[in-house]
């Protein structure tokens, strides 16, 4: 068995839309934009014409780094 084959698909590595992005975060839409907007959240991949999504690790990341800095 390779190492892609033991890897968790939780933590695979891929691109999450935006539905997917406020379910994980709590944030709505306006707000995880402005964010973006003020450097502070992950920057959004664009995937067509009127597509973006945001890579899962960057997202995961963020998360878990406001994790560590709350008290």
């Amino acid at each position: 068995m390779s190492a892609e084959t033991l890897s968790d698909p939780a933590t695979e590595r891929r691109i999450l839309r935006r539905p997917e992005v406020e379910a994980r975060t709590g944030f709505k839409r306006a707000h995880i934009y402005s964010l973006m907007k003020s450097g502070q959240f992950p920057q959004a991949v664009r995937l067509g014409v009127r597509a973006v999504g945001w890579d899962s690790a960057e997202i995961d990341a963020w998360i878990a780094e406001r994790r560590n800095t709350r008290g």
